[in-house]
């Protein structure tokens, strides 16, 4: 299985130019266009997915459908709220092992602390890995037998500037 975890674009500042609910948080119009930049990577990638699973936070969401739009692969997207601010990876996990048929490339979508956290026990076992995952940042795991635990490989994590300039 390949696991991409994707964190979502620049969103308008709390407090400063949105005053709503933090889920309600919307993309800036930065954060909106350089998410076109990084779908478009995606697809110059040839990144395919069987499942898009997101946050359904705004800002996570607009996140999710750019990507689809630009990869035509609305049909797939869905949304857990395990992918919340505060949502439960370990609940995440067991949701996504137990799909049959098991998705072979599945995009998830995002928010810091919980992705970071997700990918350390990923690899290590252990949450406590120092991760810099930019907003817009996309990270690929390979995984023989997903489970809350150290089950994946890193192949490879790229920022959000990175993926824009494939796109150039």
């Amino acid at each position: 299985m390949n696991l991409f975890i994707l964190r979502h674009a620049i969103a308008m500042e709390r407090g400063v130019e949105f005053q709503g609910a933090d889920a309600d948080r919307p993309l800036s119009p930065k954060g909106r266009k350089k998410m076109v930049k990084i779908a478009r990577a995606m697809k110059a990638l040839e990144l395919s997915f069987d499942l898009i699973l997101s946050s359904p936070f705004t800002r996570a969401r607009e996140t999710a459908e750019l990507a689809a739009r630009e990869l035509s692969l609305e049909s797939v997207l869905e949304y857990s709220s395990h992918l919340e601010s505060g949502g439960d990876p370990a609940k995440l996990v067991a949701d996504l092992s137990a799909r049959v048929p098991a998705p072979e490339n599945i995009l998830l979508v995002g928010h810091e602390p919980q992705l970071s956290h997700l990918i350390s026990v990923l690899l290590s076992g252990e949450g406590s890995m120092e991760i810099a995952f930019k907003k817009g940042g996309l990270c690929k795991l390979e995984v023989a037998t997903l489970r809350f635990a150290r089950c994946a490989a890193l192949h490879w994590l790229l920022t959000p500037n990175q993926l824009a300039s494939l796109a150039d």
